[in-house]
């Protein structure tokens, strides 16, 4: 669902284009205890920060793992988020919290799932 998506931005109203491009563990890169997730939006990189401790908060409520595809979905409905309400405003990187990550995870699995247009 926030693999490739669209969102209008609050302040230009111009609707943007969305799309995942990479998942990197950021101690590899950038020595952060996190997970980078990038996106294009209108072609530009944007990477959203998942801290690793939600990681382990989440399996200790619930007993299940953040998978990477869900790690995906959390940073894509941050970042649609962001944009809607005004709070993507011209950041190349935005750091989540471990309870705002937990917040946008509650968000994606309690949506509908969208069936396919076949």
């Amino acid at each position: 669902m926030y693999q490739d998506f669209h969102a209008v931005d609050r302040w230009s109203k111009n609707k943007v284009h969305c799309v995942y491009q990479a998942l990197v563990v950021a101690i590899a890169t950038r020595h952060a205890d996190a997970v980078d997730i990038k996106f294009l939006v209108d072609g530009r990189p944007l990477w959203v920060a998942l801290p690793h401790p939600a990681w382990v908060e989440y399996k200790k409520r619930t007993g299940r793992v953040i998978t990477d595809t869900l790690a995906v979905e959390i940073a894509g409905h941050y970042l649609k988020t962001a944009l809607e309400s005004g709070e993507g405003v011209g950041r190349e990187m935005y750091s989540l919290t471990v309870e705002e990550t937990l917040k946008h995870l509650e968000a994606v699995v309690s949506e509908p799932e969208v069936e396919p247009v076949t």
